[in-house]
């Protein structure tokens, strides 16, 4: 993690760690959701038995949790971060040494791409900005069913 920590983020980090028995890379709390970035390969411990860990969590933070693993390439990341939306297509450019994610989704899940109040867009544009210093460009347009 390439960020400071205040004394809160560790508290929350430490907080997620004794009920997991799973070290988060990172996480983002956005209004209604908080959402932990761990390992891929810890993922179904994070979470837990019949999702007991994402309960226990819920209770504590008083939130909705999300636990998402991490990939270590923005396109394996976006389609994990948005597997419940339809993704036409992604695309990294880059102008002026600044990096930007091209994403398309379909029209029907833009809702569902920016969460309830933006909690989801604004989680995902910030995990973008500190796993791999890129911003994002979403556009949603209209697929026609064949």
């Amino acid at each position: 993690m390439s960020r400071d920590l205040t004394t809160e983020d560790l508290a929350v980090l430490s907080l997620f760690g004794d009920i997991t028995k799973v070290t988060p890379i990172d996480y983002v709390d956005k209004d209604i959701v908080i959402t932990f970035l761990v390992d891929k390969r810890d993922l179904g411990r994070a979470i837990g038995k019949k999702a007991v860990n994402l309960k226990k969590l819920k209770k504590k933070f008083n939130k909705i949790v999300v636990i998402i693993p991490k990939y270590n390439d923005p396109e394996h990341f976006t389609r994990n971060f948005f597997k419940n939306i339809r993704i036409i297509d992604t695309e990294v450019r880059e102008a002026m040494g600044e990096k930007t994610l091209f994403l398309s989704i379909d029209e029907r899940d833009r809702g569902i791409a920016i969460g309830k109040e933006g909690s989801r867009i604004k989680t995902f544009k910030e995990f973008l900005k500190r796993l791999f210093n890129m911003s994002l460009n979403m556009k949603a347009k209209r697929i026609l069913d064949m």
